[in-house]
């Protein structure tokens, strides 16, 4: 599998272009919403028309190539028009919600495994992209979800993936979380969100502050990128699963081979 040069610097590391918006929503305040819209979302606003067909032309549904076949996700693949383009043609924000990431895969493949993990738990996904992990929670009987992402179209692109999976929709979140007040859940799941070092320093402290308020659980999945492996974090972590990944998501990632599960104990 390939891809054009200017994808292929994106999907491998979300570096440059992810962490420049992210700190500029972060130090602007302002939602993702315009006019103070809610970005709590329900089952039935979240998808705009048009945008759905753009999604639904642009991607391919496919469960291949993952280490969880059993969930059906909109992605793009090598039959999809913009595999071969040039990044800057893209006409939204650059789609990394159309990637499935080693480090969600993981997670999401380890709560499958393990339901009991979320079994009748409140879990939130943070950083959710396409969905995949929060999907996996609410297969393996999570109470309570919610998925979170800064990015509007990550939102739709969930919505899209739930119901490929016969799912209600679960609530979506389209805020920097990090710059909200703390809420209780029993689990936090976040996958390849240690990508770069301020970032990796905020989703640190605010890891801390919820486990020592609520006790929370926090699970990360990350295939061994520098920026995780080098960070401080690892002092704080313990490992309860690691796979093998499969040759296309090796490909696709720099010939990462595996992608590791991590608790969280500060």
């Amino acid at each position: 599998m390939a891809l054009s040069p200017g994808w292929r610097v994106f999907a491998s590391f979300p570096v440059n272009r992810y962490v420049v918006l992210w700190k500029a929503v972060r130090s602007s305040g302002f939602p993702l919403f315009p006019c103070g819209h809610c970005p709590w979302r329900g089952t039935g606003s979240l998808l705009d028309p048009e945008m759905k067909v753009f999604l639904e032309e642009n991607t391919e549904v496919t469960s291949s190539g993952s280490l969880t076949p059993e969930i059906q996700l909109r992605l793009l693949t090598p039959r999809c028009k913009f595999w071969w383009e040039r990044a800057d043609l893209w006409p939204l924000r650059d789609p990394y919600w159309a990637i499935y990431w080693p480090g969600g895969q993981a997670l999401s493949r380890y709560l499958l495994d393990n339901p009991d993990v979320v079994r009748g738990k409140s879990v939130l996904d943070i950083g959710s992209g396409c969905g995949a992990t929060a999907i996996a929670a609410k297969m393996s009987g999570a109470l309570r979800i919610l998925a979170n992402d800064i990015d509007p179209i990550a939102g739709m692109a969930i919505k899209l993936n739930c119901e490929l999976n016969q799912l209600n929709p679960f609530p979506i979140l389209i805020k920097n979380i990090l710059d909200l007040e703390q809420d209780k859940w029993d689990l936090v799941v976040l996958g390849d969100m240690f990508y770069d070092e301020d970032l990796a320093d905020s989703l640190l402290q605010w890891l801390k502050n919820c486990s020592e308020a609520h006790r929370t659980q926090v699970l990360i999945g990350d295939p061994g990128r520098p920026q995780f492996s080098g960070h401080s974090i690892q002092h704080q972590l313990h490992k309860v699963a690691e796979y093998s990944l499969p040759e296309p998501t090796r490909q696709d990632n720099n010939g990462l081979t595996t992608s590791t599960v991590w608790q969280f104990q500060p």
